[in-house]
């Protein structure tokens, strides 16, 4: 008997020791300057020529490709509408991953928000269950879910369309600090396999799709207790198709394992995720420990530290050139609108020729909706004009929209002119082809300064062949 307590007293004495060291362990603060350092936050920026470059990418927005995605109701078939405030923005950054692998400790820990009345709750169970913007603001404030889709300054308007159920689970965060000037995070719930997100009481998946399409940079979280990929983070993946050059892995919580046992995870980890991202490269994984406290003893400090400055760099990376992808974004989309209003008039002029007196329209026009490789109107659109094949939209997609928008409602482009504003087409035209390649021009202009403009584009001379003997 007496064997038995002091063999629990023991065992106590351990835990507590165990305990004590643990406690010191967590209280060492980790150095966080690096942070400041790599995201060149104590730099001034150059506020007005950012302000004027995005008044003059709004105003060849509204003047030359939002007047055809009108007429030809665009978003009526991508359900994409973009607001001023989608145009303002600054660059957003998603967090994505499995429940408790450390989005929010990683979020805290890359503002400084430990300790803190405002730090993100977090803990080992599932505990952000809400959709969460942080936000810069000039006092600290949360803001409802409501109050931001009402709001038309944000870009966050368009998510009335998930419901009300979705806006109650989706909160902003305002605080004045220096990161927030020039980025917006967004940490998203945790998925959970045995969880449909029709439990959720929105469209889970939906939202997030919303999220990736406007994402400049997508931080997918793994810790090394849960690599088992199921249905509902294949399906994510799934999403995240097209946007492989914005996907960043990480392989948080790192420290907690001995470098053996990390090679393991790390070989499992990518294993698990190679099927499912299709790119030619294999995916780069990001490995350390997002959260202010030291790393633990005797693991790959100078790795960790590394990977994460690697990481910061890549963020840096996104908020430099945030103008430029800007720019390249509404330029896309000014192509697909172009694309789109390119097959609407062909598909109102087939109409126009294939009826007759006696011709019945419905008929005709269902044919045609039917079979439009019949009609050559995809090949004629990519015969005619620059237009890539990869860049041409679902046929099927065409059947649905002109089922919700007769065909009759719709004036071919030859129609589509007037004596003050000038032809829709080719003011898209012009926008796609030379306002705003010279509005990027001018951005990176200013990036070299040290370069002459001989210097930059060659004055027109030929360029010497490095490889041909003299």
């Amino acid at each position: 008997m007496k064997g038995t307590v002091s063999i629990c007293c023991l065992l106590s004495l351990l835990i507590l020791q165990a305990t004590a060291e643990e406690e010191d362990f967590t209280s060492v603060i980790r150095d966080r300057s690096h942070i400041d350092e790599t995201l060149r936050l104590a730099t001034e920026e150059k506020a007005g020529d950012y302000a004027a470059a995005i008044q003059k990418l709004r105003k060849i927005y509204h003047t030359a490709i939002k007047p055809m995605e009108q007429a030809y109701k665009y978003n009526e078939l991508r359900q994409h509408e973009i607001s001023d405030g989608e145009i303002t923005s600054k660059p957003m950054v998603l967090f994505l991953g499995p429940w408790s692998v450390g989005k929010s400790t990683m979020i805290n820990y890359l503002l400084g928000l430990n300790d803190s009345p405002y730090q993100l709750y977090t803990g080992a169970e599932p505990t952000t269950s809400e959709f969460t913007v942080i936000m810069h603001g000039e006092k600290i404030r949360s803001v409802e879910g409501i109050v931001m889709a009402a709001d038309s300054s944000r870009s966050f308007s368009p998510l009335e369309k998930f419901g009300q159920n979705f806006l109650e689970k989706l909160i902003g965060i305002e605080m004045p600090h220096k990161m927030l000037e020039r980025v917006t995070l967004v940490d998203t719930p945790g998925i959970i396999e045995n969880r449909k997100q029709q439990e959720r009481g929105y469209p889970f998946n939906d939202v997030c799709q919303w999220f990736i399409d406007r994402a400049d940079l997508i931080f997918v979280v793994f810790d090394p207790t849960k690599l088992d990929v199921g249905l509902e983070l294949e399906m994510l993946f799934r999403q995240l198709k097209g946007r492989e050059s914005q996907i960043r892995i990480i392989l948080n919580k790192a420290d907690n394992l001995v470098t053996q046992d990390l090679m393991r995870v790390y070989g499992a980890l990518f294993w698990s995720l190679a099927p499912l991202i299709n790119v030619t490269e294999p995916p780069r994984v990001y490995v350390s420990s997002f959260w202010p406290y030291d790393y633990a003893p005797d693991t790959s400090r100078e790795l960790f530290k590394r990977e994460e400055i690697s990481l910061l760099e890549d963020l840096n990376q996104v908020i430099e050139n945030r103008m430029e992808n800007k720019i390249a974004f509404i330029r896309q989309h000014g192509i697909r609108v172009r694309i789109h209003g390119l097959l609407v008039d062909r598909y109102v002029q087939t109409f126009k020729e294939k009826m007759s007196f006696f011709s019945d329209p419905e008929l005709v026009f269902k044919e045609i909706v039917d079979d439009p490789d019949k009609f050559y109107i995809f090949k004629s659109i990519l015969a005619k004009t620059n237009v890539s094949k990869f860049d041409l939209p679902n046929r099927d997609a065409y059947r649905d929209f002109f089922g919700i928008n007769p065909i009759t409602n719709f004036k071919p482009l030859s129609a589509q002119c007037s004596y003050i504003g000038g032809c829709l087409l080719e003011k898209i035209e012009k926008a796609i082809t030379n306002e705003l390649p010279a509005l990027l021009s001018s951005i990176n202009s200013d990036k070299q300064p040290g370069l002459s403009s001989c210097e930059a584009t060659g004055c027109g001379e030929k360029p010497k062949n490095r490889y041909r003997k003299n």
